[in-house]
């Protein structure tokens, strides 16, 4: 049984200046920069035949433009309790239209709505019982101003991941363009 989810995979050069942000935090499990991505929605464990029903449904989206992404901090989910390190992604309209549109979208086929509220981000670690709050925090001051970082996400994807602690790795089952190539235009 596949685990899937859908997302937004982050450029190389991107990931290398993300990656800047591991190290200095005990008890974190930073992830493999390979393995970025902005999560759009979580599916979860699921059979063959589901896995093609998803494939093909996600395929029926919309033509859209390539959607722009900001990452402007780094922030930790779990306030009492830290369980993960990210870079924050600022809320887009268009992005939160792509993500709504693949919810719709998987709904159809019966999946359960997923409940967690969308707060796109880049996971960068899985934090174990070491990385306290105190820690976090102390780890967050210490790096300072988070440097902007922009990109432009030419299409989504269909992701498997391993069942295994911490996800990754991470692989692209289906790609989905945006742009002129999801419209179909020849260019002619």
């Amino acid at each position: 049984m596949p685990r899937l989810f859908t997302g937004l995979e982050i450029p190389p050069e991107i990931a290398e200046r993300l990656a800047l942000h591991r190290g200095g935090l005990p008890g974190a499990r930073w992830v493999e920069p390979s393995d970025y991505h902005v999560t759009l929605r979580f599916i979860g464990d699921v059979d063959g035949g589901l896995a093609e029903e998803v494939t093909a449904v996600l395929a029926e989206a919309r033509p859209r433009a390539p959607v722009t992404i900001e990452l402007d901090a780094l922030a930790s989910f779990g306030s009492g309790r830290p369980h993960s390190l990210f870079a924050r992604v600022v809320p887009d309209r268009d992005l939160a239209d792509l993500q709504a549109e693949q919810e719709r979208l998987l709904r159809r086929l019966g999946l359960p709505p997923d409940t967690r509220k969308f707060t796109p981000h880049v996971t960068l670690a899985r934090l174990r019982r070491e990385a306290t709050a105190d820690a976090v925090a102390q780890y967050l001051a210490l790096r300072g101003p988070f440097a902007r970082i922009g990109f432009t996400a030419g299409r989504s994807a269909l992701y498997s991941a391993k069942a295994s602690v911490g996800g990754g790795p991470y692989v692209v089952e289906a790609a989905y363009p945006f742009g002129s190539e999801a419209a179909g235009e020849s260019g002619e």
